[in-house]
């Protein structure tokens, strides 16, 4: 059980090109038969963690091109949701909104009566 668990888990700490590399590798070192069946048993979970993690990434650049270019896999267009949150910290800024908010008024008040 402790080997399926290992084989499932993803190695997110490499990057997809060390990944790739490492895969790479041990396609080779199996693909010579000079390992044993231990070892390339172990190999292979190594291999199948890590072809994982490529397939992470892969996906979550598909996802972004997506997003960036506007049209899913079909072609068709898509959108996004804009972001309705200020950036800024609203709990440091609520008294300055507030202010804000009161010279606003003030000001319309007094634009209101300049224009009649």
């Amino acid at each position: 059980m402790a080997k399926d668990k290992a084989a499932a888990e993803t190695t997110p700490d490499l990057s997809f090109e060390d990944a790739l590399g490492a895969l790479q590798g041990i396609v080779e070192s199996l693909e010579s038969g000079s390992l044993g069946l231990e070892e390339s048993l172990a190999r292979f979970e190594e291999g199948i963690g890590l072809l994982k993690t490529c397939n992470d990434v892969l996906e979550q650049a598909e996802q972004r091109i997506e997003t960036l270019t506007g049209v899913d896999a079909n072609g068709n267009p898509t959108t996004e949701p804009m972001q309705n949150e200020a950036t800024i910290d609203k709990e440091s800024e609520a008294g300055k909104v507030a202010d804000e908010d009161e010279a606003d008024e003030d000001e319309a008040d007094e634009d209101e009566a300049s224009l009649f």
